[in-house]
């Protein structure tokens, strides 16, 4: 088997590992916008943290610094339109809700049509390859909605 044959069957393997899909919002000042985040994972029972991988190039990491607030909103399966519209996220200058239902009282964006919501504060974070891994603590979460998680399973562990 060729190394090119290997790497294929290595990316199809790692693109089977499932995540579910969120739309991560953080407000600054008064500013705020919002992304697609796929790599999101429970990584501590007491006290309650996440882990995010967000891409180090996207703009939001200036906003993601220590004890900064972030909202983590759990897509429902039937939420595409989500997707779609924070697919490619948004420049920091750049209106990120724009015809969205949203509740602005927390610690960030929460969009009221979500599964439920996290609203965490970020902890640390740390180099992972062309990402940076963020621990977050769950200061409050709530369902908001009733319904199923989305899944997302990747053809290819290349790329989202």
């Amino acid at each position: 088997m060729t190394e090119i044959e290997t790497r294929a069957l290595l990316m199809a393997a790692l693109g089977r590992v499932p995540s579910g899909l969120f739309v991560l919002t953080v407000k600054h000042g008064d500013a705020e916008t919002g992304m697609l985040a796929s790599w999101v994972q429970q990584c501590s029972f007491d006290p309650p943290q996440v882990s995010v991988a967000v891409r180090r190039d996207r703009d939001v990491n200036q906003w993601l610094t220590p004890d900064a607030p972030f909202v983590l909103n759990i897509l429902d399966d039937g939420q595409t339109d989500m997707i779609v519209h924070f697919g490619r996220g948004f420049d920091l200058d750049t209106a990120a809700f724009t015809g969205l239902d949203v509740d602005r009282h927390g610690s960030g964006p929460v969009l009221r049509e979500a599964l439920a919501c996290l609203e965490c504060r970020v902890v640390t974070r740390y180099n992972a390859g062309d990402h940076d891994l963020l621990i977050g603590r769950v200061v409050v979460g709530r369902v908001l909605n009733e319904g199923q998680p989305m899944v997302h399973v990747r053809k290819n562990g290349a790329h989202y």
